[in-house]
């Protein structure tokens, strides 16, 4: 079985592959500092629960945006499941995909790994549009290769951004408003307007004007945790695709090993 770790800045999610099936996937939130040791512990015990043993796992690959993880990540791999890791656009596990911007380097890996799952799929232009702590909009052409994208700030990040620098705004939950009534009445439902709304109407505006610039038909790919709830309210997305990411580690994998 394959062990996928995509280490992310909030969560980190490990994925169980066998095959191309995902037996099991858990996430834990980010820390550079926790050990292999730490890691495998907690790993051990769900395993367990799944009715799995460590020594399922015989390969395991990496995808982190915190370089400071990949560390104890690796040690991970190497002491306790006994292999070396693959460590997504690195050595065999190169993209293999042109990343048409300035500084190719400063690409995201997930952000990779999405365009290379989505290419797969769907062998066309593509925006695919990541929500996670921040929420990317990502541009590939019919070749699959990169060529730009926007970053936004999350929309958990928005709303801990107003709260946080506002004196008497009070904390609330982050949920679709009950209607599409977009002038609130009391403080709350001001906020949850803006912020919702706001942001469905900024995925709808970016959305509309990078189709406009890539002038040819165009797939929206949406994924990350707050993919369905967006989906409810607006009819942007094309595909949700829930473990894009995952899908592209797998798919690096294999075209590193031949498989």
């Amino acid at each position: 079985m394959l062990l996928a770790i995509d280490s992310g800045n909030t969560n980190i999610i490990f994925a169980l592959f066998d095959g191309s099936e995902i037996k099991a996937r858990w996430r834990i939130a980010t820390d550079p500092q926790r050990t292999a040791d730490e890691y495998v512990v907690w790993l051990r015990q769900l395993l367990d629960l799944n009715g799995l043993d460590i020594d399922a796992v015989d390969a395991v690959i990496i995808s982190t945006v915190v370089p400071r993880a990949l560390h104890n990540l690796t040690v991970l791999a190497e002491k306790y499941f006994g292999v070396t890791p693959l460590v997504a656009g690195r050595g065999a596990a190169k993209w293999g995909v042109a990343l048409d911007v300035e500084q190719p380097d400063s690409v995201g890996a997930d952000r990779v790994l999405n365009i290379i799952a989505a290419h797969q799929t769907y062998k066309q232009d593509v925006i695919i549009i990541d929500f996670g702590t921040a929420t990317t909009f990502d541009v590939a052409d019919y070749d699959g290769a990169y060529k730009g994208g926007v970053i936004a700030p999350g929309i958990n990040l928005s709303l801990d951004a107003l709260v946080g620098n506002t004196a008497q705004l009070p904390r609330i939950a982050l949920e679709a408003p009950a209607d599409d009534n977009v002038i609130g009445t009391t403080t709350e439902s001001q906020m949850l307007i803006g912020i919702f709304w706001g942001y469905v109407a900024m995925i709808e505006g970016l959305v509309q004007r990078t189709k406009a610039q890539i002038g040819r038909p165009t797939k929206v790919i949406a994924t990350g945790g707050l993919s369905v709830l967006f989906n409810e309210h607006t009819d942007v997305f094309d595909h949700i695709e829930a473990d894009l990411t995952l899908r592209g580690m797998l798919i690096l994998y294999q075209r590193a090993t031949n498989t």
